[in-house]
């Protein structure tokens, strides 16, 4: 049975990774290959736990070169700046996602390479995994990902704040 949904089976295709509580209801696991779907939701989590410090931060906070475009509500950005400077974001973004997967990144290629584990980039600047035992990185793991999940409810629950209320977050 599923930690999650207890009237539920577990999906057998997410065994073994982490943070998997057996939440499937759709079973995208028996469809798509599992380790894209972990990677999907590591991304998704990294990058809304970017955008919720940013969405509040934005309200305080401005680059010297857009001082007189600040607006309060952060929903208004993107047409405040206009579409350069998202076209520049969205482009970056493809080029790391092309950098960081050796040029794979369809669904089909991004795990040609069987070692490559979903998530794992190499980028450790801090070193806060060296010398860490795997029950230590694997908890490290499972913080991340509670994190961003948390963060994608959040970052949703600030935009559509701005969307209901019309004001500002803060």
């Amino acid at each position: 049975m599923s930690k999650s949904m207890p009237f539920l089976t577990a999906p057998a295709n997410l065994d073994g990774y982490v943070g998997g509580v057996g939440f499937d209801p759709l079973g995208f696991s028996d469809n798509f290959d599992p380790k894209w779907l972990v990677e999907s939701e590591i991304k998704h989590g990294r990058v809304a736990m970017l955008a919720a410090a940013g969405f509040a931060a934005s309200q305080f906070v401005n680059f010297p070169m857009y001082a007189d475009m600040h607006v309060d509500d952060s929903n208004l950005a993107p047409q405040v700046v206009g579409v350069s400077a998202m076209l520049q974001i969205v482009c970056a973004a493809g080029i790391e996602e092309w950098r960081t997967n050796n040029g794979n990144v369809t669904m089909e290629t991004m795990f040609a390479n069987q070692d490559r584990a979903p998530g794992a980039l190499g980028f450790d600047p801090m070193g806060m995994m060296k010398g860490k035992s795997e029950a230590e990185i694997n908890d490290m793991k499972l913080k991340e990902i509670k994190n961003g999940r948390l963060a994608m409810l959040a970052i949703g629950g600030m935009i559509h704040h701005n969307f209901v209320t019309g004001e500002a977050l803060f």
